[in-house]
């Protein structure tokens, strides 16, 4: 039951970010705070769980280019690039790129879109640690789809606060690939 209720409250909590950020004239995602050194360490050093109850903690993917994707069932532009990543994701594993989606929703929703639409990266669930996550990578308003393209490096080299097309992340992604 309480799960329940935390479930429902991040979720309203979400939906109004998500409002307010369709609704808001103020500053582009630059000018809102960046993911800092500290961020990206907190980052590295948490844990989630995927549906099965499977701890994946982010330090297994330390050395690699890091495609980060908060995303909800809920979400329609969540869902739209979903395909194209796990596409991307099969390109680029090879070159040592690896995506990973955080689900700011229910356990019982991820695992039911999981078994509808196959992805080919882990679907890890946000609860409050992603929710907290989001926000400290610089997701203030805590709208969706939110996605960091951090390098092997821990520099991030993408920060977008909405849909992300498959061209422009194919780009960033060969320009990462090529030198490293």
């Amino acid at each position: 039951m309480r799960n329940a209720v935390l479930i429902g409250l991040f979720a309203a909590a979400l939906l109004a970010g998500i409002y307010t950020a369709s609704q808001r004239s103020g500053p582009p995602l630059q000018a809102w705070p960046a993911a800092t050194t500290e961020a990206l360490a907190r980052l590295f050093a948490s844990s989630l769980e995927d549906v099965h109850g499977q701890s994946y903690p982010f330090s297994r993917w330390q050395g690699k280019t890091l495609v980060v994707n908060f995303w909800a069932t809920w979400c329609p532009p969540c869902r739209d690039e979903m395909p194209a990543f796990s596409r991307l994701q099969g390109r680029y594993r090879p070159q040592g790129v690896q995506f990973v989606g955080i689900a700011l929703d229910s356990k019982d929703n991820i695992r039911a879109f999981a078994e509808t639409y196959p992805v080919g990266y882990p679907l890890l669930i946000g609860d409050a640690a992603g929710v907290d996550l989001a926000g400290q990578l610089g997701n203030t308003v805590l709208s969706l789809p939110y996605t960091l393209v951090i390098s092997a490096q821990r520099e991030v080299l993408l920060r977008r606060l909405g849909p992300l097309s498959e061209s422009e992340l194919d780009r960033i992604l060969q320009q990462q690939v090529a030198t490293r």
